[in-house]
């Protein structure tokens, strides 16, 4: 790089100037990009001297920061520049005693604060400044955590189930899955001795546009999606079956309803506007005296501002698409500019006059909410340890409700993405907004700690997608190609320390997707975190031959497949394949089909050679049995297994890469949820999973128990 200036800002800043791909090859990143996420982090590096300026105020003393972390029994570093050796300072800690003491001086002029034992959220006080003080345990809540309490003797190691909520199918359920079937699922997945259940995300989406309907990209990750709402569940059955009589007298409508619900896809907007429709006509009937109207407003209280916000956000969205809706493109930041600022005077007065409107956006979202913990009571009353676990995209779109009302936290010029690797050789470009590092900082990491609380709640567990982004994310500069991006580095060791303390106290495992262009090292961090990794069937292999169970690692979730690859029987048909040349994704007459007969073959070699499969040829139809029971035979403290491998199921549901050209986030289950595993063939594939985890418990480490840290 020629401009030492930039370079020395950028490195400074925790940008990436260079970096290694996924094929081993050194890369340099281009001075635009780098100047482009600058000015996102509010650091201006158009020339020499705006970089020194730049660089200048990020190393001006900071002061105390809104918050510090800690581990819980070992001394904490403060800022340097700040204190002096021998200030005395207070801890006041959230339950106990006041604490006094004085600053120590350590090695290279570092000032530490005595261990604090008890973990929490602490008030320190020195030299009349104050800060909070996040003392954290060593690791998260664990897989043998949730065990306990379970008879250890002859006890197999757990394994669950991973559905894509919206592909649930139970009766009336107006052609998309809902909450009543996910608790269908949870005693169904229970009796089947499963002990967990994950489910895609369900982020609020955007109510007045369903066509965005793309799990991964949500309007906001704070609340939840209300198209998953039961209807029958606001008011009763009998209220349901009124506003359905009325509903269904419109033209149409009875006809459009059953060809929604026989349907092989979910016809994302006319389901959203059929339950929508029903849920005004039930919201209606709940404002002249029906239901729990005291509840709803607790929830309202509970919620503040946020809920507010979002609600306001929904409203004034849909009020926009029917007054402007070429000008607004379904985006605020094609607002009026009055309309762009969540608390201008514009947004009150139309907050006011809209109040009902608000009113039962909010009331979706207690709706929702109460749909979610009623699934999560189910799966926990039916016996599973676990239970219920989330997934937290890696991001929402920028223009969406959490973009709205987090403005001051998001970085604004820029969108997630992935680097050039082995699957994308152009490059990702996800489209989602993503939280500045320096704005998590100087607010107290409260945009964080927000969102996680938000998503452990009435949850077992959580899946943090692409997990690498708490130590560093891709960042694309609007309307430059993904190749063209930038890594930017974020607080990892603080965003770890604040995740185990939060899943500590909600009881929550952690599960990190770490697929794609790992750093050197991530794994054995998020190891000593207590964060379970993925490994995926497909990537656990060498030049030529699949990894033997027990070659998998303990401290990862094993899976056969993820929404994004193919299922086990779509990969043993080359279907995946198959779609890639029709959309010319791949060269036709390409040599992929050839690899991947040569891949079946590796496959059913090492099937046989861990004993999950006989002697036999080659079989014509996908082993899912015995797939199922190889993933079942690793180490791993948690195997999932996706329902579209338990069902035998062709398609996966997402293919990235695609967008209208696939039927992405669509696909739904062939039976009803109370049934499906109830069939022969499901029984079978799970009861030799089953039997798999029993023996892979039998032949475990007893000094490194499954699930956490070594």
């Amino acid at each position: 790089m020629s401009d030492v200036h930039l370079s020395a800002l950028a490195q400074a800043a925790g940008l990436a100037t260079h970096w290694t791909d996924a094929f081993g090859q050194a890369q340099q990143v281009g001075e635009d990009s780098l100047r482009a996420v600058l000015r996102a982090l509010h650091l201006p590096a158009g020339t020499a001297a705006e970089c020194r300026d730049s660089l200048a105020e990020l190393q001006a003393p900071a002061g105390l920061p809104a918050l510090l972390t800690a581990c819980a029994g070992q001394p904490t570093g403060l800022p340097a520049g700040t204190f002096r050796a021998g200030d005395a300072y207070q801890l006041q800690p959230e339950n106990g005693t006041l604490l006094s003491g004085r600053l120590a001086a350590g090695p290279n002029g570092h000032l530490y604060l005595a261990a604090v034992a008890g973990t929490g959220y602490h008030q320190l006080s020195c030299r009349g400044l104050q800060t909070t003080l996040a003392v954290a345990p060593q690791r998260c809540f664990g897989v043998t955590d949730a065990l306990q309490g379970q008879p250890a003797t002859g006890q197999a190691l757990p394994w669950g189930l991973a559905a894509q909520l919206y592909s649930l199918r139970r009766p009336h359920d107006g052609g998309l899955g809902d909450f009543t079937a996910l608790e269908a699922l949870a005693r169904a997945a229970a009796a089947q001795k499963a002990s967990a259940l994950a489910i895609s995300p369900v982020h609020a989406m955007f109510s007045a546009d369903p066509g965005r309907f793309s799990p991964y990209g949500p309007s906001s990750r704070l609340f939840f999606n209300v198209l998953h709402i039961d209807p029958a569940r606001a008011l009763g059955p009998e209220a349901l079956q009124q506003a359905l009589r009325e509903e269904l007298e419109l033209p149409g409508s009875r006809s459009n309803l059953a060809h929604l619900e026989a349907a092989e896809r979910v016809d994302w907007p006319a389901a959203a506007a059929q339950r929508l429709a029903l849920l005004r006509r039930l919201f209606v009937r709940f404002r002249n005296g029906a239901g729990d109207s005291r509840s709803f407003s607790s929830f309202r209280d509970l919620g503040g501002q946020a809920l507010q916000d979002h609600a306001c956000f929904e409203a004034l969205d849909a009020w926009f698409r029917a007054q402007q809706p070429q000008a607004v493109q379904g985006d605020w930041r094609h607002w009026p500019a009055a309309y762009r600022d969540p608390h201008s005077a514009e947004v009150r007065t139309f907050a006011q006059a809209q109040a009902e409107d608000i009113a039962f956006h909010q009331w979706l979202q207690w709706l929702a909410d109460a749909g979610r913990q009623a699934a999560q009571a189910a799966a926990r009353a039916a016996g599973m340890p676990i239970g219920l676990i989330a997934d937290l995209a890696v991001g929402a779109h920028p223009g969406g409700s959490q973009g709205w009302s987090a403005q001051a936290a998001m970085l604004t010029g820029l969108t997630v993405g992935a680097p050039p690797d082995l699957l994308s050789t152009q490059g990702q470009g996800w489209g989602l907004g993503a939280f500045s590092p320096r704005a998590l900082r100087v607010q107290g990491f409260a945009p964080w700690l927000d969102m996680l609380r938000a998503n452990m709640r009435h949850s077992g567990g959580i899946r943090i997608d692409h997990v690498l982004g708490l130590k560093r994310l891709w960042l694309v500069p609007d309307g430059a190609p993904a190749s063209e991006g930038a890594y930017l580095h974020y607080p990892l060791k603080d965003m770890l320390r604040l995740m185990a303390l939060e899943s500590q106290r909600q009881r929550t495992i952690v599960i990190g997707e770490d697929l794609g262009t790992v750093p050197e090292g991530f794994p054995q961090e998020l190891a000593a975190a207590g964060v379970l990794g993925i490994r995926v069937l497909w990537f656990q292999r060498g030049k030529e031959k699949f990894l033997a169970p027990r070659a998998w690692p303990a401290t990862a979730v094993a899976t056969t497949s993820t929404h994004d690859l193919p299922t086990v029987t779509g990969w043993w048909k080359g279907q995946d394949i198959t779609w890639r040349e029709r959309l010319a994704l791949l060269p036709p007459d390409g040599p992929q089909h050839a690899e991947r007969e040569t891949d079946r073959h590796c496959l059913w070699q090492a099937l046989q050679q861990a004993g999950c499969a006989g002697t036999g040829e080659l079989p014509d139809t996908a082993p899912i049995e015995e797939v199922l029971a190889f993933t079942g035979s690793t180490p791993a403290a948690l195997v999932m297994a996706p329902l579209e491998d338990v069902l035998g199921i062709v398609e996966q549901p997402n293919l990235p890469g695609t967008v209208a050209i696939h039927p992405n986030w669509q696909q739904r289950l062939p039976r009803d949820t109370d049934l499906m595993l109830g069939e022969p063939s499901a029984r079978q594939r799970l009861a030799a999973l089953d039997r798999a985890r029993g023996s892979a418990a039998a032949h475990r480490d007893p000094v490194a128990p499954a699930g956490d840290a070594a």
